[in-house]
């Protein structure tokens, strides 16, 4: 079979990789170069290494806690019984995760874990480990490279998806397929702070809305609670407080216990939302803490931290750093089975751009890079598989429920007014991605309201109504982030639930500036 593979994170050089062990003809194009993206920047590591003490099970219950009622227990299922061979396979394929002086591997903890399951590589660079690994294993192989391809459109033929149309050297041209699989990571830059590089623009999902595939859950948008905040966005690993960091306000107090009973390792959702509400009000970042770890454990488990904090002016051996959330993953996309199957034969997703329903309302932390794994080799498997009659895809409901102890994230909306309300709003800028950024940011972000979200829907509305040519990439990607936006405000409208990281205020939410 003819497979082409659109990505060259975790997830895509997974399905091409297995793919082509299976005896498939196999193309991967990459918008960038082979191995960009997001993968190499993933700092914590890969949940799914289970001690003594711990279980697939429990592993699963952990995720579906985090998922706020909303994940899929099948795909959970998937996904933690794959974890030993996944794990297993990038170990085989050359990634060095950190071991004991004994040989054994070691694991570490993150927020809303129960149990110490995450095997990391270098420390705090896990996904450099592993995108290395990849991208030596698919350049040591025959799988078809083509780098510098930008997505445009898939092809449809007959109800089927045969290919797809990328631009090369500024050419349009044709790739044909027999199946194609998206992996092309999620949209973080449709806000203003982003933990993702340049060039996550939901170009696979875009493409896919285009051609009429299902997508859902793309109001649940995870904002990473701990970016340093100072300079360009950079990352500080839930793991730094895995191992025992916390959070304070200017006056030193650990606040965030005064939102959930696990304090700094509360789900990511209820973190970063205390942050920025604490923040908002003392009007100015709180504070990451880890002078109790020590210079020394510092730079040896959080190498690539230690040093970027101290290139711009921390010692965070010896005091606290500033930090605050950005957008960082999309729980959301296309609508998939277990199997990678989208609702349009011939159309797989996996990793960020696919739907499994894995994470739910909030993606437990190191689920990610395990997604990737699991799921790339499932699609890779269920390539030459008949196309089930009807999709398997599952969409997540809204279970009604109450709110326990410390939850502020089951408040429910019963404001009717997005669905009734269509006055405009009038006071629009012309669109430039700067301003949906930032309209993303502050009315579609952490935090927001009715108001907001009908400001954004009508703004949104505005600038799609105008005339937009394409000729440079970035203008492909401007029209891929306004629909996605389009589609991310209609989602938040429709949940009328205050529930995981899609989060409705009952008053005006506070803004979250970020210099």
């Amino acid at each position: 079979m003819k497979v082409v593979v659109v990505g060259s994170g975790i997830a895509g050089l997974t399905a091409a990789l297995h793919a082509h062990e299976r005896g498939h003809s196999v193309t991967v194009l990459t918008k960038g170069a082979l191995g960009d993206g997001c993968t190499g920047y993933a700092q914590g590591g890969v949940a799914g290494m289970y001690g003594s003490d711990d279980s697939p099970a429990q592993h699963a219950a952990d995720t579906l806690a985090a998922a706020a009622g909303l994940a899929d227990p099948a795909a959970v299922e998937a996904l933690v019984e794959g974890a030993g061979a996944g794990i297993a396979e990038l170990i085989m394929r050359g990634v060095a995760f950190d071991r004991s002086a004994d040989g054994t591997l070691l694991r570490g903890r993150e927020a809303a874990h129960s149990r110490a399951r995450i095997a990391h590589a270098g420390g705090d660079a896990t996904g450099a480990a592993i995108a290395r690994a990849l991208v030596s294993a698919t350049r040591a192989s025959a799988i078809t490279v083509v780098e510098q391809a930008f997505l445009l459109d898939l092809v449809v033929t007959d109800g089927a998806v045969r290919g797809a149309r990328v631009l090369v050297d500024g050419v349009p041209t044709p790739v044909d397929a027999e199946a194609v699989v998206l992996a092309t990571g999620g949209a973080g830059h449709l806000y203003a702070h982003t933990t993702n590089p340049e060039g996550t623009t939901g170009d696979g999902i875009a493409a896919a809305l285009r051609a009429g595939a299902d997508v859902a859950d793309l109001e649940f948008v995870q904002f990473h609670p701990t970016i340093l905040a100072a300079g360009p966005a950079f990352l500080v690993s839930e793991a730094v407080r895995g191992e025992g960091a916390t959070l304070i306000d200017d006056d030193g107090r650990r606040f965030t216990f005064d939102s959930h009973p696990d304090g700094e390792l509360a789900p990511r959702d209820v973190v970063a939302r205390v942050i920025a509400r604490c923040a908002a009000e003392q009007g100015s970042p709180v504070r990451l803490d880890a002078t109790m770890l020590g210079a020394e454990t510092l730079r040896d488990r959080f190498p690539t931290i230690d040093r970027v904090t101290r290139e711009r002016g921390f010692d965070w051996a010896h005091a606290p750093i500033p930090v605050t959330p950005a957008a960082h993953y999309l729980m959301g996309g296309i609508v998939t089975d277990v199997d990678g199957r989208s609702t349009i034969p011939g159309l797989f997703a996996v990793g960020e751009t696919a739907r499994t329903g894995v994470h739910g309302a909030n993606r437990l932390a190191s689920n990610s890079l395990l997604e990737g794994a699991v799921f790339g080799a499932r699609a890779a498997a269920a390539l030459a598989l008949p196309w089930p009659a009807e999709s398997r895809a599952r969409r997540a409901t809204i279970p009604a429920r109450a709110a326990a102890p410390g939850d502020d994230s089951a408040v429910p909306f019963t404001d009717t007014a997005p669905h009734t309300d269509t006055t405009p709003f009038t006071d629009t800028a012309a669109f430039t991605r700067a301003e949906l950024q930032r309209l993303m940011w502050d009315d579609v972000g952490l935090l927001r309201t009715a108001e907001g979200l009908r400001r954004a829907r009508d703004t949104i509305a505005v600038w799609t109504a105008q005339p937009h040519s394409a000729r440079a990439i970035a203008d492909h990607e401007d029209a891929n982030l306004l629909l996605l936006a389009a589609a991310t405000v209609s989602a938040a409208l429709d949940r009328t639930e205050s529930v995981g990281s899609h989060h409705l205020e009952t008053t005006a939410a506070p803004v979250l500036e970020i210099a």
